[in-house]
């Protein structure tokens, strides 16, 4: 098969596709939305991407993209730690701290925010697509005084010098990263690392009337299924239009779940499976 994911090499999402596939071949795309269109284009089989972060929420491009654009079924997800380094240029090695600018991702420039308000007070911050676009850039311009934020990985494949590792600000940082397929795709790990079944469901509420998402999380209750997530999206079609993302953590079964959607169906609200799939915990 061929695996698509959030590029350049060496992102977190690459060493998540490393610990997920084992010999597939892995197809760098520069954004979320060209992994995804990848994947409706048949360009690769299937795509691994971020969805969440525990210290910065949902990936909302990845969401929107999901729902409004693409309409691919989530097949699988990981979830793996996140450990941030501060890497310079080596020709830079010994005046890392005379650096102006410091490009990431900007999910790990608001995770290592402490360090860089404490250690590297009034040095620029500057976006890029990934971390280890970060590095690649560092990498190519030696004579610049820039250091990038990544990971160990992106360290050694663009030849930088770690000056400070573990520079997050929260040791238990992680990021959930989904595997997308326009078809369900069946996906397995070793045991060791599964960590159940989720099935992620978007429920359109019928109107904007009193008790109508008390209503919608009742039909999980009394049926005893856990929601391990619940999220609000816009619709994009108005001011106060919303949609509804839950995690069931349980399988797609042939009582309990769909019993639930066909007492949502009767109070009027509109409900999409966006996959039933393993989880696996890296």
């Amino acid at each position: 098969m061929k695996i698509g994911f959030l590029g350049p090499r060496a992102t977190f999402t690459d060493l998540a596709v490393r610990e997920m596939f084992s010999g597939e071949e892995r197809v760098p795309f520069m954004t979320i939305p060209e992994c995804m269109d990848a994947v409706f284009n048949n360009e690769v089989d299937a795509a691994v991407v971020p969805l969440e972060n525990a210290l910065e929420g949902s990936v909302n491009i990845t969401l929107d993209y999901l729902i409004h654009e693409t309409g691919l079924v989530i097949c699988g997800e990981a979830t793996a730690p996140v450990q941030q380094h501060l890497m310079i240029h080596p020709v830079n090695v010994n005046n890392w701290n005379h650096v102006n600018i410091i490009y990431s991702h900007s999910h790990a420039l608001a995770q290592c925010h402490k360090f860089l308000h404490k250690e590297l007070t009034g040095v620029r911050c500057e976006n890029m697509t990934s971390t280890a676009a970060a590095a690649r850039y560092v990498q190519e311009h030696p004579h610049v005084k820039a250091a990038a934020i990544g990971n160990s990985l992106a360290a050694q494949e663009y030849g930088l010098a770690i000056v400070k590792e573990n520079i997050h600000d929260f040791d238990h940082n992680h990021t959930r990263f989904v595997l997308l397929s326009k078809q369900p795709l069946e996906f397995q790990m070793d045991s060791a690392a599964f960590n159940g079944h989720k099935t992620t469901m978007l429920i359109t509420l019928p109107s904007d009337r009193a008790g109508a998402l008390h209503q919608v999380l009742s039909a999980f209750s009394w049926r005893k299924l856990n929601l391990s997530k619940i999220e609000s999206r816009p619709m994009k079609t108005g001011l106060g239009n919303y949609f509804f993302i839950i995690d069931v953590d349980m399988k797609m079964d042939e009582v309990l779940i769909p019993g639930a959607m066909a007492e949502l169906e009767a109070l009027g609200c509109s409900v999409r499976i966006l996959g039933s799939y393993p989880s696996y915990k890296l």
